[in-house]
This record gives structure tokens, C-alpha cells and sequence, in this order.
């Protein structure tokens, strides 16, 4: 991060507050609930996630029509208890401070309806060693009993931080971290949990509200106070801080932090939303912001902490000056060098040549208790001299006051991390010099233009898409995987719905990338972050279920980085997904930008510079980081994070603007992809095949225990059959016989039969004391009683028939419970016909292994298409890398034996 002396400057006198103060009593109102309802229904975030189970959440939320408060009574063991009631929106939040975590340097409960947070801030006693990086963790956790619940899992303790988890404490992190003061090395935490929660009002900008206020409130020195609000979009009207019912409606999901003076950090995601739609939500986010903050402020003055601000140590002024002398010329040039390693190399060497003349000289002592420029006695000694120093003019009565006289140079001690970090600030300031004096950058661009791209597709055999997108020494390959349900990810959540999600983006930043050798483990809170953004930007351009029922992962593996990584990952997965045969909507581009803000003090006329596409080393010195992702019809996913103090809504406007121009460009770019997408499933992707049958048939398909489903995976082949409440079937399945064979027997188990219907060339499956199970089509049996056997009176069923026997049989009643009556005797000749002969009762001997022969009145199926609708249209998809077959015929795939076939990779009825 590139400091500047405006924003890291000397103390502020708004953070020093009288301690007389802080012992007043409360004279706020906080708003207690008067009337409560319950509404059942099952609330969820805006996404794109299904809902397996019908299992319901009540909500039990505030009447905002009731908005009235009551005085809380003072208690005497909380002297220093302070409420606030914040209007937000068209409701109100309540502030708490002084009743709980009284210990922690800064704690606060914050509460919107029944969903409350409490967030702390501690610090450590000691400052830890200076570097260039705050030393700030965040923690946040949603606690199932905040809901009620317990964990589903083994363990009924809340463990590993989840996903979800770590992009909130994102969310409280990157507003927070550029108002804290340069200087301040105490290791500072803080700490966030979800109390309550209603399933209506979401805790993720609650919480970073409530930490906003807990930093306040504390002695951690910052600029300002920091608040968030979500902002959606239901119809034509902007909405803060909704409801999760309201946000099922809106077409944005945009979450804001900012304080008094500008916008700190945005994230937020929609369906193609244009510009001018996303500057009038991020006002209003801007707005609500300033109004939480004015509250906050006046309840600092009252109960704030003052801010260790004596804490602040910053390396001395005169070091950038003897720095600057040593570097400036070679910076000058190492800056030009337009690759990344062998500049981070050329500035390495640099900088040990700066620490090495420095120590020459005897400025920088390697001895960590000489740190600073403070002047000691052992200075100022002169070993030739034998006379009495007096130090400061402190002297005996009577004696003669001898005056410090200097026989040599006494140089100031600085210690190495100072002059580390003054090199690096030195070296940001000559490269946004170079930017926005010279107007070219390290790479020699201008501040418009792209860097060169290529991309290639199918550059794996194996895998069911492939991409790789480079842009400049940034480069992603993107894998696509195809699968059915049994692949989605699903995730556990406070409201106790199984949430599932068939598209997912997992990105991975390994150290080699960077030429770097590192850790290699679980993914961390950055990989997480990025690859979010990434999935979300990706997700309004996928097709529905209903017309592409496969689960899709994408796995974005980044193997080279300088800048941008994340956006590369939105390209190459659009191009993976193309090449995987995924009938996307449209393709998409991401681009990052950055900016320089303050160009007067390089030359500049004071205008914002905005850089398009910028490099690691410019998104380190730069003021600025703006992803955004979207075509030329608008935006679909954008993160802002901000280094100084905020900028205004006019920048944005401008970044955004210039960030439209740079996708279009990169658009084009992908267009020229060589090879290019396939747009053909693989060979080696699974097929799926829809059924749609009677909702009341699917048990049929299931059978006691899940036995029939079984043994129809274990008869066909296919990898998976699964069944919905409503009458959904969908077979997974590696290939096309597999996949028809199982689709005939799923036809023949639902099929709608009808009294008077034969059944010819069936056989006979089990004979029981009371007759015989005759399997009238595959998986399907009906029950032919003795009597119904012969002609002839039988006493026993085994004195005529076995198993294996083939017969004809008609079906002559079908009871309430669906099971089948059939009848042998009915189609037997009548006795005393002429030309007839009296039935012996016994079987057909036929070893014919074929398939029934139904008569021309064979039953209506779920295999036709009926007036009920049993099918619906089903996807398998057209495949790549096989070979045609005559062009006459290549249409005609396959056709089954339930009245569909197969046509270009589509199951047409009929």
C-alpha cells in the first residue's frame, strides 16, 4: 500500500475524548418489540442455490409498523451502558455498548430485528516488528444455536471456519484495514459472532457495521468510522438493508462500506445490470452510510476510548531523503523493466545496496536496541578527554557547566525494517511518477491499454473443457467437470434448509506462480474470496436446470500472476464453459483497474488517474483495486477495494466507464481463441437423461428400501437414477445403451395400464400358495390368482406352473393400492367352442428370451406422449471427437423402445 503523509499524518484531535464523560448515564432509547408474528416460509440469500428438502423456517421478525422504544432502566453494575437506535433504511438497528465484553478494548452489540451480532476489538500489549502490513485478524462465525439448531455433523461444535464465514470476514476486513494509521504495529483481532438470527434480516452487513463501530469505540488509532449496508433492487426501486424474502426478488445484491468522506470497499453482483443503474445504488448505499456514521460519531464523543496515537511510530522523516539519494537515478531505470521477476530482482539487489551504503555510513546499526534517532550520553564521550560531561545542563552547585562538545559526527540509528519499508515507499512514489508524469507505465502501456492476450481451448484431451487464458505474465487454466446431482456441493447454513449448489468455481493460487516456493494446503481466505468472484460473475450466463440438468465445477488453476488473476479466471472458465458444450447466454470478460488519485504532486492537474488492466506492482502502489466482470449489455459481478481514505462517486463513475471500453476490447480478443471452443459435450462427459412420470409413480421407481432403484443401476449399468417429490427422473448414465435400457424400464414401471389390456410372452416370476406373479413388462408384475389360472379347477398353482413359464395373460382389475389383477382363463377358448379344445392347464414351454409382445391394445405409458404429460424435454447433449456416421442418417442417434428417440443430443417423443 502506498502511504501518503495526508492520510498517515500527525494526530487527529476528533479521537481524544474527556474521560469525565464516559461515566454519564444513558439517555438514548432503545426500541424493545411490542408485537411479534410468525410468517413460515424458507428464506435464503439471492442465488441461484435449490432447496432439496421441504423442511420450513419460521421467521419471527419486528412489525416496522410498530417502531416504538421504551427507556431502558439504568443498571447499577453497568455504569457505562450506552443504546442507540440508528434509523437504516425503513427500519431501525439498536447499538449496544457497555453491558457485555466489558474487558475488550472495544465491544458492541448491534441488533436489526432478531438477528443480533456482537463484536469485540482487543489488541496486544506489545507492538509486534514494523512492516508495510497492518496486523489486523478478523474472525466471524455463525452460531447454530443462534437459530436453534445444532450442527448436522458428528461433531455439534462449530469448527473449521466455512466459506461463507471467510467471505464476511473479508467483507469487515478490506473496509477497515486502509483507515487504520500507518505506524500502529499492535496486533489487533476482531472478533464477530451471530447471537440470533431470524432468517430475515442477513448478519453479513450487520457485522460489519458492528466491527465499524467496535473500532470506534476502541484505542485502535484510525481516520474514521466504518459502516455497511446491503442494497437491492426490487423492481425500479432501491432498497437498504432487505429482507432475504425481498432479496429472492431483487436483481442486485450489492454490499457498501464507507464512512463520512467516501466509499471504502463495494462487492456486489447482477444480472447484466448497466452502469448507470450500479452509480445509483452505490448513492444510495453511500447515503445510508452517512447517516449510521453521524450516529456512531456521537456516540463516540460519549463513551469512546482515547486512541493510542503515542503508539504511532513511523520511520523518520529524513530517511526518505537519504534513500532518494541513494536509489533515485537506478529506480528510475529498474522501474522500466517491463518483466516482473527480473524487476522484483533488480529492486531486491537495489534495495540491499541502499541498506549496505547506509550501514557503511553508520546510519542503520543491525543491534535492535539501537532503533531511532535519540542522542545518548555514550555519544557524546570522548575517550581522550578526562573531563566531567554534563548532560541537558544538569550540573552540581559550585561546579563549572562544561558544554557537550561533539569530536565526532554522531549519525542517527535506523534500524533495517525502516529502511525496508522507506525503500518501498520510495519506490511506489517514482512508479506513479513515472504513470502519471511520463504517462507510460512499467510495460510501457498507456493508462487505457490492454495487455496482450491469447487463449487457447481443448488443450486437454481427457477433460470435459479446457482453457487457457493469458494476458500479459497473467495466466489461468480453467478445467470444466460435468456430473449429475450426486456432484453438487452442498452447504449447511443457519436457516436449515440443505442448500445445493450445481455450479461452483474453485480457484487456486499456488506459490510457483509467482516463482516463489511456499505453502501448499487447504485454500486460503484469498483463494476463497477470488474464486467467488469469479463464480459469481460466471453465474447469470449458465443455462437453467431444466435446460442443462448437469452439476458444473470449474476449477481455475492460476500459473503465472502478475495482476489480475481473478478476472482471468472469469475469461478462461467463459471459454472452458464453451468448450465444455455448455449453452451458455453470452460470454463474458473481467478487467481490473486501478488509480492514482492525488497526480497533483507528480505534475498531474489533480484528476484521478484510472488505469485499465493494471500489474501486481501497480495494484501495490496504487490507490485503487475495481474488478469488474459483464459484456457490453452490463455488469454481472464488481469488487472495489480502496487504500486511502475513500473516493467519490464521480471516479467510480469514471473507472467504470473505462472499465466497459477495456472488456469490450478483451471480448474481442476471445473471439480470435485458437483452436476454439468446441461447444459439443466430450465423449468422455456423462450423459443425462429427464423422465418426467406420475409424482404418486415414483415410489414405484424406488421400491422398499431403495431395492428397485438398485438393482436397475445394477441391471443397466448407468452411474445414477435420481428421483424428485414432483416426478422428475434424471439417469446419468456413460453411454447411450446403458442410458435407453434403463430408460425402458423406468417407462415400463410407470406406465398407466388399462383394464382389458394383453400381455403376451410373459413370464412367470414366483408362484405362491394362492397363485402366480406374472412380470408383465420389465419390473412390473401383476398377481393371476389360482382360479384365474385354468379352466380346469387346480388345487395347488405348482401342479401346472413353475417359475420361467411363459403365458398370456389380460389384465382384469386394478385395485386401490395400484396392484394388478390378471387372468390366464380369460383368454382361454371358451369350452364346448367348436374347433376347441379343452384347456389341461398347461404352460407354454417357449425358451423365447425376447421382450413382450403387447397386444394392439397395449396400455398408454409414461414412454408416450400423452395427454398427461409424462415426458419433458431432456438434455443429453451433442458430442464431441466421435465419429459420424452416413450424412443421410446422422440425425437418427438411437431410438428406444419407449416411444423416444435421440436426436441431436435431445430425447424427442414421438
Amino acid at each position: 500500500m502506498l502511504a501518503t503523509t495526508s492520510f498517515h499524518g500527525g494526530p487527529y484531535t476528533h479521537f481524544t475524548h474527556p474521560t469525565a464523560t464516559r461515566h454519564h448515564k444513558p439517555y438514548f432509547r432503545l426500541t424493545k418489540p411490542h408485537s411479534l408474528h410468525s410468517t413460515p416460509s424458507i428464506c435464503t440469500f439471492l442465488s441461484p442455490r435449490r432447496r432439496l428438502t421441504a423442511n420450513r423456517f419460521t421467521i419471527r421478525a419486528l412489525n416496522r409498523d410498530d417502531v416504538t422504544g421504551c427507556e431502558k432502566e439504568a443498571k447499577p453494575f453497568f455504569p457505562n451502558l450506552h443504546t442507540v437506535k440508528i434509523p437504516v433504511g425503513d427500519r431501525f438497528i439498536t447499538v449496544e455498548t457497555g453491558q457485555i465484553g466489558r474487558q475488550a478494548s472495544g465491544s458492541v452489540v448491534v441488533r436489526d430485528g432478531e438477528t443480533i451480532v456482537y463484536t469485540t476489538v482487543c489488541m496486544s500489549d506489545v507492538p509486534s516488528e514494523p512492516s508495510d502490513f497492518f496486523p489486523m485478524s478478523v474472525h466471524y462465525q455463525e452460531r447454530f444455536s443462534a437459530a436453534g439448531r445444532t450442527s448436522g455433523g458428528f461433531f455439534k461444535r462449530e469448527g473449521r471456519t466455512k466459506d461463507h464465514e471467510v467471505l464476511i470476514c473479508r467483507l469487515i476486513d478490506r473496509p477497515l484495514r486502509p483507515t487504520m494509521l500507518k505506524g500502529f504495529y499492535h496486533e489487533t483481532q476482531i472478533l464477530s459472532w451471530v447471537l440470533s438470527y431470524d432468517g430475515l434480516h442477513s448478519p453479513d452487513s450487520l457485522a460489519v457495521t458492528a466491527a465499524g463501530i467496535a473500532v470506534a469505540l476502541s484505542e485502535v488509532p484510525n481516520t474514521n468510522t466504518v459502516a455497511g449496508v446491503r442494497i437491492g433492487l426490487i423492481g425500479d426501486k432501491f432498497v437498504v438493508n432487505p429482507t432475504t424474502m425481498e432479496m429472492e426478488d431483487s436483481k442486485l445484491d450489492l454490499l457498501l462500506a464507507g464512512s463520512e468522506t467516501g466509499i471504502l470497499m463495494i462487492e456486489g453482483y447482477c444480472d447484466f445490470l448497466p452502469e448507470e443503474k450500479l452509480l445509483e445504488a452505490i448513492e444510495v448505499g453511500q447515503d445510508a452510510v452517512r447517516a449510521i456514521c453521524k450516529e456512531v460519531d456521537n456516540l463516540v464523543k460519549i463513551c469512546g476510548k482515547p486512541k493510542m496515537l503515542d503508539s504511532i511510530k513511523l520511520p523518520p522523516p529524513e530517511l526518505y531523503k537519504h534513500v532518494e539519494e541513494i536509489a533515485g537515478d537506478e529506480l528510475v531505470d529498474v522501474l522500466q523493466i517491463k518483466n516482473k521477476v527480473p524487476r522484483r530482482k533488480a529492486l531486491s539487489l537495489l534495495e540491499e545496496k541502499v541498506l549496505s551504503i547506509l550501514t557503511e555510513e553508520g546510519y542503520v546499526s543491525k543491534s535492535e536496541s539501537c532503533v531511532g534517532a535519540e542522542i545518548t550520553p555514550d555519544m557524546l564521550e570522548d575517550e581522550d578527554e578526562e573531563e566531567e560531561v554534563v548532560v541537558d545542563g544538569e550540573y552540581d552547585e559550585g561546579d563549572v557547566q562544561i558544554k557537550p562538545v561533539f569530536k565526532k559526527p554522531a549519525p542517527a540509528f535506523y534500524s533495517e525494517v525502516d529502511v525496508k519499508l522507506v525503500f518501498k515507499s520510495v519506490s511506489s512514489k517514482y512508479l506513479r511518477n513515472r504513470i502519471v508524469k511520463g504517462g507510460k507505465r512499467s510495460d510501457g502501456r498507456t493508462s487505457e491499454e490492454i495487455r496482450v492476450i491469447d487463449a487457447e481451448c481443448g488443450l486437454l484431451p481427457r477433460a470435459h473443457g479446457s482453457a487457457l487464458f493469458t494476458r500479459g505474465e497473467t495466466q489461468a487454466l480453467a478445467v470444466v467437470t460435468l456430473g449429475d446431482k450426486q456432484m453438487a456441493q452442498r452447504i449447511d447454513n443457519l436457516v436449515g434448509v440443505e442448500d445445493v449448489k450445481r455450479f461452483y468455481l474453485q480457484y487456486s493460487f499456488p506459490p510457483s506462480c509467482v516463482g516463489e516456493a511456499g505453502r501448499i494446503g487447504a485454500p486460503s481466505r484469498r483463494e476463497i474470496g477470488h474464486g467467488t468472484l469469479a463464480e459469481r460473475a460466471l453465474e447469470p450466463i449458465l443455462p437453467s436446470e431444466d435446460d442443462f440438468p448437469y452439476t458444473i465445477r470449474v476449477e481455475s488453476t492460476i500459473t503465472e500472476s502478475n495482476g489480475s488473476s481473478s478476472m482471468a479466471s472469469v475469461c478462461g472458465g467463459c471459454l472452458a464453459l464453451q468448450d465444455a458444450g455448455v449453452p451458455l447466454k453470452s460470454s463474458i470478460a473481467g478487467i481490473a483497474m486501478g488509480m492514482v488519485l492525488d497526480t497533483e504532486e507528480f505534475g498531474g492537474d489533480g484528476t484521478p488517474l484510472i488505469l485499465s488492466d493494471i500489474t501486481g506492482s501497480e495494484d501495490a502502489s496504487g490507490d485503487m483495486d475495481f474488478k469488474v466482470a459483464g459484456n457490453d449489455d452490463g455488469v454481472t459481478a464488481f469488487q472495489m477495494d480502496i487504500k486511502v481514505g475513500g473516493i467519490t462517486l464521480s471516479t467510480m463513475k469514471q473507472a467504470l466507464l473505462q472499465a466497459k471500453e477495456g472488456r469490450k476490447r478483451i471480448l474481442a480478443e476471445m473471439l480470435k481463441c485458437s483452436p476454439p471452443p468446441s461447444k459439443k459435450l466430450s465423449k468422455y462427459a456423462p450423459l443425462i437423461l429427464v423422465m418426467k412420470v406420475k409424482p404418486e409413480k415414483v415410489n414405484l421407481i424406488i421400491g422398499s428400501g431403495g431395492k428397485k432403484v438398485k438393482s436397475i443401476i445394477e441391471e443397466t449399468g448407468v452411474e445414477s437414477i435420481d428421483t424428485q417429490d414432483n416426478g422428475t427422473v434424471k439417469i446419468t448414465a456413460r453411454d447411450l445403451a446403458s442410458l435407453e435400457k434403463t430408460k425402458v424400464i423406468i417407462s415400463n414401471l410407470t406406465m398407466v395400464p388399462v383394464v382389458g389390456d394383453v400381455y403376451r410372452n410373459c413370464k412367470i416370476t414366483s408362484v405362491v400358495p394362492y397363485g402366480v406373479f406374472v412380470e408383465i413388462v420389465p419390473g412390473r408384475e401383476g398377481l393371476c390368482h389360482v382360479s384365474e389360472l385354468s379352466s380346469d379347477w387346480l388345487s395347488k398353482p405348482d401342479d401346472a406352473f413353475k417359475v420361467g413359464d411363459i403365458v398370456d395373460v389380460k389384465l382384469i382389475e386394478i385395485n386401490e393400492k395400484g396392484q394388478l389383477r390378471l387372468s390366464r382363463k380369460a383368454l382361454l377358448p371358451d369350452q364346448g367352442t367348436a374347433g376347441g379344445s379343452k384347456d389341461s392347464g398347461t404352460p407354454q414351454k417357449s425358451t423365447d428370451k425376447s421382450k413382450p409382445r403387447h397386444s394392439a391394445n397395449t396400455p398408454k405409458g409414461d414412454g408416450d406422449k400423452t395427454s398427461e404429460g409424462t415426458f419433458t424435454k431432456r438434455y443429453v447433449g451433442s458430442r464431441k471427437n466421435e465419429p459420424k456416421t452416413s450424412s443421410n442418417k446422422s440425425d437418427a442417434v438411437a431410438t428406444g423402445d419407449g416411444g423416444s428417440a435421440l436426436i441431436n443430443g435431445e430425447a424427442q417423443v414421438g
